[in-house]
């Protein structure tokens, strides 16, 4: 029997498989807010739902404005020649208003696939305990449900009622993350293929040729060949003690649901007394479920199992998008594709 949407944060075991979701006529949404929070504001989220599709990532749909939503509508304006303002302003609203039927919200009825594991709930934090582990899998059905659509647990929660079950055939309200399309580089192995369908992430991505990450701005940038912005991303980069690398660099190549090496003597806050451990493959495995490697040894552009905190938080130089925001940079872009890091 499936329990309520805030009962499933606890354990659970099961099988992998793919991801399915149907499409059930749309309803209303309901958005009380979670305490200390105000509630979703569906034009907010109608906004990022339609520059996340453009290729101008707000981060995490969540219906509300900050720093990931002004960087996506200053890239957006930046694209079509606006005044950029970081707003949702006029002149950007008529921008948008060709795209008006992506709504912001979709009400899907959850499958056996989709609400298939394996979990594992809870994660060990020691990096010895994780190195035993068969995956960094997702703690639970919602954790997983969440990345799905390209939101957090606790939004979830507010575009349902709380005693929402999460079991097969229960229609459950979510972000607009669906992609136009799921056909994918048949060069990719199945289970790449499967990854990135389960992330909703659209086969359809603009051909980059060069990346630019600005410190100063905390976004990912990637141009085409006439040097046009067609992807722009939030990110996090680095630190005090880990500074973003400046520089010119280039990609060598890109792996999908990579392991990570533990290595103490590389990493700074980490006592060398540690052991080196190899951490499996997974959503929550800390470099995400893509790994862009660079020239710059040691260094890359990854995913996170915490994408709440892109552009909030520290990295040990590298740079981290959310797992979906990862995942289309890596169909974006090629290897020996230029990369640039710059104040």
């Amino acid at each position: 029997m499936g329990k309520g949407l805030l009962a499933n944060l606890g354990v659970g075991i099961a099988m992998s498989s793919a991801v399915v979701v149907t499409a059930q006529p749309a309803q209303k949404p309901h958005s009380a807010p979670v305490a200390g929070k105000p509630a979703i504001d569906m034009t907010t989220l109608h906004v990022q739902v339609i520059l996340g599709k453009l290729g101008f990532s707000p981060g995490v749909l969540d219906g509300r404005t900050g720093m990931s939503l002004t960087a996506a509508l200053k890239g957006f304006q930046e694209s079509r020649g606006l005044p950029i303002t970081g707003k949702i302003d006029p002149r950007t609203l008529r921008a948008l208003y060709p795209y008006r039927e992506w709504r912001p919200v979709k009400t899907l009825a959850l499958t056996e696939a989709a609400l298939a594991g394996p979990f594992i709930n809870p994660l060990p934090k020691d990096e010895a305990e994780q190195a035993k582990l068969p995956a960094m899998a997702y703690r639970t059905r919602l954790e997983k449900l969440a990345e799905m659509f390209h939101t957090t647990p606790q939004v979830l929660v507010e575009l349902n009622s709380p005693q929402t079950r999460l079991a097969p055939g229960v229609a459950i309200r979510v972000p607009n993350a669906l992609p136009t399309s799921r056909d994918y580089d048949a060069e990719l192995k199945p289970e790449y293929r499967q990854m990135l369908a389960g992330l909703n992430v659209d086969a359809r991505q603009p051909k980059g040729a060069k990346i630019v990450v600005d410190k100063s701005d905390a976004v990912l940038r990637v141009l085409d060949e006439q040097g046009k912005l067609v992807g722009q991303f939030q990110a996090t980069m680095g630190s005090e003690r880990d500074p973003l690398p400046l520089g010119n660099w280039k990609i060598l190549h890109t792996s999908w649901m990579p392991d990570w090496k533990f290595n103490p003597l590389i990493l700074k806050k980490v006592p060398d007394t540690k052991e080196a451990q190899v951490i499996p493959p997974g959503p929550n495995n800390p470099v995400g479920v893509v790994w862009i490697d660079l020239s710059k040894e040691h260094y890359g552009i990854h995913g996170t199992a915490e994408p709440h905190q892109i552009g909030r938080a520290e990295s040990n130089g590298c740079v981290r998008l959310t797992n979906w925001d990862a995942a289309r940079v890596g169909l974006m872009v090629k290897p020996g594709s230029p990369v640039i890091f710059q104040a």
